[in-house]
């Protein structure tokens, strides 16, 4: 396992350090054959990644029981990260391009995830009920919302509302002033100390 992983989250078990020390073997394996992740980008495989996918672990602690659906996941990201993080959350890890989904399938098979459920779907055409809907900016955030609020269901079981989970880049301030004082953004700096993060954000929006 990479040596940032356990200094950031030293309590892992036996187990999550067993999945963790997988990961970049198994994404290396299928990007060999489908190009899930820039290939260039594979040498900051944990930082850029699993470590950005895991700054959510660091914002909210997600209770067992809980419903996460990660919303246009790619190869799987964040959800993976966060499923091993989190085996008593359930994790719906959706996206439209079906190849996609066959890796995520695939490694969430090899390392035993039965806490996550891959799904072949377009946002706008999922119906079901979550607690929180996480991604890492696929499209803009005003526009992600517009397509997931309504998935956001009650009773609230966590330490802060249901609601979205954003990762995103750069400049947030015209997500700033068009969702005002109910946007908290958080920056990933304050939780990890890598230059990769000091442009990267965490946007929460409660539901």
């Amino acid at each position: 396992m990479h040596d940032l992983i356990s200094r950031y989250f030293p309590l892992l078990s036996d187990i999550q350090i067993a999945q963790f020390s997988a990961l970049k073997e198994l994404y290396e394996e299928w990007n060999s054959r489908i190009n899930v992740i820039s290939r260039k980008d594979m040498e900051n495989f944990h930082v850029h990644h699993v470590l950005h996918s895991m700054s959510i672990a660091r914002f909210v602690s997600f209770v067992p029981g809980t419903r996460v659906l990660d919303a246009g996941t790619g190869g799987g990201f964040p959800g993976i990260p966060l499923a091993i993080l989190f085996p008593g959350t359930e994790f719906t890890l959706l996206d439209s391009i079906g190849k996609k989904i066959m890796v995520v399938e695939a490694v969430s098979r090899e390392l035993k995830l039965d806490n996550v459920l891959p799904v072949k779907k377009r946002v706008e055409d999922e119906k079901g009920s979550y607690d929180f809907v996480t991604s890492r900016a696929v499209t803009s955030f005003p526009e992600f919302v517009r397509l997931t609020e309504g998935r956001i269901g009650k009773p609230c079981r966590n330490a802060i509302s249901n609601g979205i989970v954003y990762l995103k880049g750069g400049d947030v301030s015209d997500d700033a002033a068009f969702f005002g004082t109910r946007l908290e953004i958080r920056e990933i700096r304050t939780l990890f100390t890598e230059p990769f993060f000091d442009t990267k954000k965490i946007l929460y929006l409660p539901v």
